[in-house]
Formats: C-alpha cells, structure tokens, sequence
C-alpha cells in the first residue's frame, strides 16, 4: 500500500494556524442596512429595468455571504477613519461589478453586524454612524 493511502502526509489540524479564520459568523443586517437594500433595489429597477435589479441584488447577496468567513476576507479593508473596527467591503466579486461597498463591524467573536450599504461615490464618514 502506498504510504498517502495509509496516513495524511500531514497531522490533522496542523494547517490551521488560526482556528478563528474558519469559524462562520452569523450575520446581523441592520435597519439602516436594509432600507440600503431596498433603496439600491428600486433604484436599479427604476433606472434598468427588473432583471437588472434582480440580478443586482444576487451580487449584493453574494457579497453579504462572503461576511459569513469575517473580517479577513479577501477584498475586506479596515477603516478605522469611519470608527472603531468598521470594514468595507466592495460589492463587484467573482467576476461581477458593483458600485456599492458594505460597511461592517464585527459584534463579538462570531457576529458581523452590517451598519450600511453605500454608493462608492459617496462620502463614506459622513453616511456611517460609529
């Protein structure tokens, strides 16, 4: 028998320098965050038409998923400027574009809270409350 057949060539658990990186974390969207939602929703709609919008909120969908892994996933950036441990995360992943960053905090050790969902060209300090 060959040796890969009889054991792992590595002990169980030994890649995980950090086991915090790979627990999934419960996701808390915030009033203001879902009136984001909806208004991004009815915006798209009015100016695209229904598919567009329906398509779009698959990538705002997608995005918010992505927080289920934390703070450290690709493309997550630390913003200390818009208050203490607030992250943005650009909606355009896997191939998709977007024009909307999530802004995020996470709440404990296992729950992001997702204060906003905003324009990229809009000031972002002066739409997060800390």
């Amino acid at each position: 028998m060959q040796a890969s057949m009889t054991r792992p060539p590595w002990r169980p658990g030994s890649w995980i320098s950090n086991r915090e990186h790979f627990v999934r974390r419960s996701i808390r969207i915030t009033l203001s965050a879902q009136q984001d939602i909806l208004a991004i929703r009815r915006w798209t709609r009015q100016h695209f038409g229904s598919h567009q919008a329906r398509t779009y909120a698959r990538t705002l969908t997608l995005a918010l998923q992505a927080l289920h892994d934390g703070t450290h996933i690709p493309g997550a950036k630390r913003r200390e400027d818009l208050g203490p441990v607030i992250h943005v995360l650009h909606v355009a992943r896997q191939g998709r574009r977007g024009a909307h960053f999530i802004v995020f905090r996470q709440s404990g050790k296992h729950r992001i809270d997702v204060l906003r969902i905003l324009h990229e060209s809009m000031d972002l300090a002066r739409q997060v409350e800390a």
